[in-house]
């Protein structure tokens, strides 16, 4: 799952970065609306967190931007003014959501990952492929129903395989879903994460690697 984060106070944006970022989803940030707008037009999100009060392009007019695109993303609204009069117009806008600071961050999760699910694009709430079943909500997965102890990038790789199959996923896009714009393309980050993910899942292999191409899930693994 990618999420951009769009918030002018820096810590804060930050902090929702880190935070989601610790429970497997990539996460990008934008500082005020023209940049947010600059990576929408390069990226599929998701969900964008989206303060209204951003600078440079007010988040209202960003909403009604995003809502209007041919793939939307969803939106979950933050802001400091947590009236009903105020979610109701934030909600008239095209949020799909809407959350006044201060907030809860487990509560943050649950919404985005939400949201995510109700995205129209979105895939199945359970993922199974090769005896492997997972639960982007509550972040647990099994194979031949045994618990699988994963780290956040090895469930994120895991569910971005998943979704994909039975097509393959090319190193890039599991980049660009699972490690974000910071990632450097040139690491091995992702062969040792494929790795570690492989020892993890056991016998018989199910991760297949296509030369060139990416990796895939194997359906009779």
């Amino acid at each position: 799952m990618r999420v951009l984060v769009v918030e002018d106070v820096h810590r804060l944006a930050d902090d929702i970065a880190e935070g989601l970022r610790d429970h497997g989803m990539a996460v990008d940030i934008s500082y005020d609306g023209l940049d947010a707008a600059a990576k929408l037009d390069l990226n599929r999100y998701d969900v964008v967190l989206l303060d209204r009060d951003v600078p440079g392009l007010h988040g209202d007019t960003l909403c009604r931007t995003i809502t209007r695109s041919e793939d939307p993303a969803m939106i979950l609204m933050l802001t400091a003014a947590g009236s009903n009069t105020d979610r109701v117009t934030g909600l008239s806008l095209g949020a799909d959501d809407y959350l006044p600071k201060p907030f809860h961050f487990p509560e943050l999760v649950l919404r985005v990952r939400a949201l995510a699910r109700r995205r129209p694009t979105a895939r199945p709430h359970i993922l199974k492929a090769g005896g492997i079943e997972l639960n982007p909500l509550y972040h647990t997965a099994t194979r031949d129903r045994q618990p699988l102890d994963l780290t956040a990038k090895e469930f994120g790789v895991l569910e971005a395989l998943l979704r994909a199959t039975p097509a393959p996923l090319s190193a890039e896009r599991l980049l660009e879903q699972v490690w974000d714009e910071r990632a450097d393309p040139f690491t091995k980050t992702i062969a040792v994460t494929i790795s570690r993910l492989r020892r993890k899942l056991g016998e018989p292999p199910v991760i297949d690697t296509l030369p060139g191409v990416g990796y895939r899930i194997t359906q009779d693994g």
